[in-house]
């Protein structure tokens, strides 16, 4: 499936305009591309990533900085998915990929304890299998396809069920110290990357993992309830970013934040 990104098909749609000024948002707040990067784009043939990789060419084509791009996909090995397509898509695109098949599955099968989460141990091998490959390739960015309602969800989920105020960084060095995770969706509404893969017939792939649409169900929890508050408070996402923006210390619990200097604490 070619796409014609010189043409003007992509560059159409209020979805377009939106998610193109989202990003160069992203881009200008947190510095998250410089000139001379190499950014590894994880694509996993979901609606995220291949909508992060397109809208990123087209900045990379218009951007007064240069930079590089190299599609990163990681192969679990679940049986059924479809590498093919997205391989087929990447290089009829004209965009450098690494595809890079791995053993994840019989991992998962042979490590996973019983009742523990499926999600977790994939996204860890996942995790460290791109940072390997970001290394290889000679990136110094891992750009992955977290928009705006996967930082808001993830924000309620730590809140609710682990007891930690947090979300994800849109920039951050990984554990590793050579690679630096980027997340240039975070101010993308998923509404408008489900309207603009819709448009332009991205060639989406299920992942294909034995508990696909099964998973995650707290998650699915948070974002039913974000859909029933905003039709109470419809700004409710734009303010809940914000929060994560806003952060006031000494109006919080953390004992580590305390300035002891400051106020003697009566012994």
């Amino acid at each position: 499936m070619k796409l014609g990104l010189d043409r003007s098909g992509v560059a159409e749609g209020a979805e377009y305009r939106r998610l193109r000024h989202a990003i160069g948002r992203a881009v200008a707040d947190f510095g998250l591309i410089r000139e001379g990067d190499r950014i590894a784009v994880a694509v996993s043939g979901g609606k995220d990533s291949y909508t992060l990789l397109v809208m990123l060419e087209e900045l990379r084509r218009r951007a007064p900085v240069s930079f590089e791009l190299v599609a990163v996909n990681i192969d679990s090995g679940y049986p059924g998915y479809r590498t093919d397509t997205i391989e087929g898509f990447l290089r009829d695109n004209g965009f450098a990929c690494r595809m890079v098949p791995t053993g994840h599955y019989s991992i998962i099968q042979e490590k996973r304890r019983p009742g523990s989460s499926y999600c977790s141990i994939c996204s860890r091998l996942k995790r460290g299998a791109l940072y390997e490959e970001t290394r290889r390739l000679g990136c110094n960015k891992l750009a992955l396809g977290h928009h705006r309602d996967d930082f808001l969800e993830t924000l309620l989920l730590n809140q609710f069920f682990v007891g930690s105020l947090k979300a994800m960084s849109a920039s951050m060095l990984a554990d590793n110290g050579e690679v630096t995770v980027i997340r240039p969706l975070v101010y993308a509404a998923e509404d408008d990357i489900i309207a603009f893969s819709r448009r332009i017939g991205l060639p989406i792939v299920c992942c294909c993992c034995p508990v696909c649409g099964t998973a995650d169900l707290q998650r699915k929890r948070m974002k039913r309830l974000l859909h029933d508050l905003e039709q109470e408070i419809p700004h409710i996402r734009s303010s809940l970013l914000t929060a994560l923006s806003n952060v006031q210390p000494r109006h919080l619990l953390d004992t580590s934040l305390i300035d002891e200097s400051a106020s003697p604490a009566v012994r």
